[in-house]
């Protein structure tokens, strides 16, 4: 299994996942010739896609998504509710050949990729994070980002991955000085916002607790947090939970730039 966060973050977030020969796109909210690029520099060709899963219609998310699927027939997976906040939106008219209907809680396979899509707590239609197991022996993958707060059912969902992408949006003390207006500070605070760098880290040590070692930290903000910030706190909360830094491998998906390329063996 092969994972490389391309771009995670509010100006944009594609991630790539390649497992039993099967490649896939979680979400593209850049435009077409971005993600394209991105997946060049990694070795990837984007006709080579089987398959875009979304995991909400906001368009740092779903912005090249349209595009990719008019263009390279890729079909595009999303929830009912996903696919009627979209219809009409920046994602374009999708060809019905390229329209994937899946029921959030319940897994589906795209090549000998199983993929579940488990609910998660934004200010979205429904908003989804995903798992993603294959090989053999299993290894596994999870998505969450764009969560206002962690809760059990979603901890109970990624229990087992062997590499999971979940957000540090921003460091409190940070975004409640900063510029944003009070509203939207209240929204990213809110239970349906944004997960804080703290809490990405409290997550990570009780799923460290369950056999996760491995995690990348995505969908930072650019005006309330820093890579060298996130990554710091995180590691003190693993650190002051008796976790050795060798014992838990740490990672965060860059803004604007391809990130690196992770491999679960």
């Amino acid at each position: 299994m092969r994972f490389c966060p391309l771009y995670s973050g509010s100006s944009g977030n594609a991630l790539f996942v390649e497992t039993c020969g099967t490649r896939l796109l979680i979400d593209a909210g850049l435009n077409g010739r971005t993600v394209e690029e991105a997946l060049h520099s990694i070795g990837e060709d984007a006709r080579a896609i089987d398959g875009i899963l979304i995991t909400h219609e906001h368009s740092d998310h779903i912005l090249g998504a349209g595009v990719l699927a008019r263009r390279y027939k890729i079909p595009i997976y999303a929830n009912e509710n996903t696919w009627q906040a979209m219809d009409g939106g920046m994602i374009g008219n999708v060809p019905l050949a390229c329209v994937r209907v899946f029921e959030t809680g319940r897994d589906f396979f795209i090549g000998e990729a199983n993929v579940l899509p488990f609910p998660t707590p934004h200010d979205a239609a429904e908003s989804v994070g995903f798992t993603i197991d294959g090989d053999f022996p299993l290894r596994r993958l999870a998505v969450m980002t764009d969560i206002g707060h962690v809760n059990g059912r979603m901890l109970d969902a990624v229990d087992g991955c062997d590499l999971l992408l979940i957000e540090a949006n921003h460091d409190v003390n940070m975004l409640k000085v900063g510029p944003y207006p009070y509203p939207l500070k209240r929204r990213i605070l809110g239970d349906n916002g944004h997960l804080s760098n703290e809490s990405a880290g409290k997550a990570l040590v009780s799923l460290y607790m369950r056999g996760l070692r491995a995690a990348v930290l995505g969908h930072l903000s650019n005006e309330n947090n820093t890579e060298c910030l996130a990554y710091e706190t995180v590691r003190s909360l693993l650190r002051e939970n008796d976790i050795p830094d060798e014992e838990f491998q740490l990672g965060v998906a860059h803004r604007r730039q391809v990130g690196m390329v992770y491999e679960i063996l």
